[in-house]
């Protein structure tokens, strides 16, 4: 996967409409979600990409991994961002204390999927936990040798969308559970230091929208 340097290059793939089983095995239950056609990026964002629109100099350019310690705070501004530079209609909306994000959904812009999205892509026409070996598809504790490594470097998946498992967990809109967890945000995919149960279609994380660590990363969307 090459680097992005200039936004109107990014790359996007052109997710069909469809249907999507999502459960959860807390609280035992589960339930079917409709999708929209929309647009994903193939790869996490990266390094690269993310220094280049946060104006971060001190980020090698040339570092094609997925970035990590970001919030979905943090996610949400780089949306933002990107879209202005790109000459988009920006998705989201945030208070002055950036404890409250609205989504404009008609908005043009870059955006983070929702986890039914998400997961939808993830699968691709797959009903399984995973779409294929997960040797093959994810760098995770048993292969990744401790660290994150560069973005697409494994076999995508029949969408050719690459690292959905493994490498990064990535955030996602939703809210978790208001009831019980207030702001937590949705997180996906696994990553390079999980093991191989945690990186599977459905699996499901969540903490709060600040919270940063070294293998959670987020993926692009657009609406169609």
């Amino acid at each position: 996967m090459s680097i992005i340097r200039d936004p109107a290059d990014y790359p996007l793939i052109n997710i069909s409409s469809g249907e999507v089983h999502l459960r959860d095995d807390r609280i035992k239950t589960s339930w079917t979600a409709q999708i929209d056609a929309f647009r994903l990026a193939p790869i996490p964002v990266t390094k690269a990409l993310y220094g280049l629109i946060m104006h971060q100099t001190d980020e090698d350019l040339e570092d094609n991994v997925p970035v990590t310690e970001v919030s979905w705070n943090d996610a949400i501004a780089f949306c933002n961002r990107f879209s202005r530079q790109s000459g988009l209609e920006e998705c989201y909306t945030v208070s002055k204390d950036g404890t409250d994000v609205a989504w404009k959904r008609q908005a043009s812009g870059y955006r983070l999927p929702t986890e039914a999205e998400w997961q939808y892509a993830c699968q691709a026409g797959t009903v399984g936990y995973r779409y294929s070996d997960l040797d093959n598809i994810a760098w995770y504790r048993g292969n990744s040798e401790g660290r994150v490594r560069k973005a697409g470097g494994k076999e995508p998946n029949a969408w050719k969308l690459y690292d959905m498992l493994g490498n990064v967990w990535e955030w996602c809109w939703d809210i978790y559970d208001p009831n019980v967890y207030g702001s937590y945000r949705v997180f996906r995919g696994g990553s390079w230091a999980e093991e191989a149960r945690g990186c599977g279609a459905t699996c499901r994380r969540r903490s709060h929208p600040t919270f940063r660590i070294d293998d959670l990363g987020f993926r692009l969307a657009r609406s169609m």
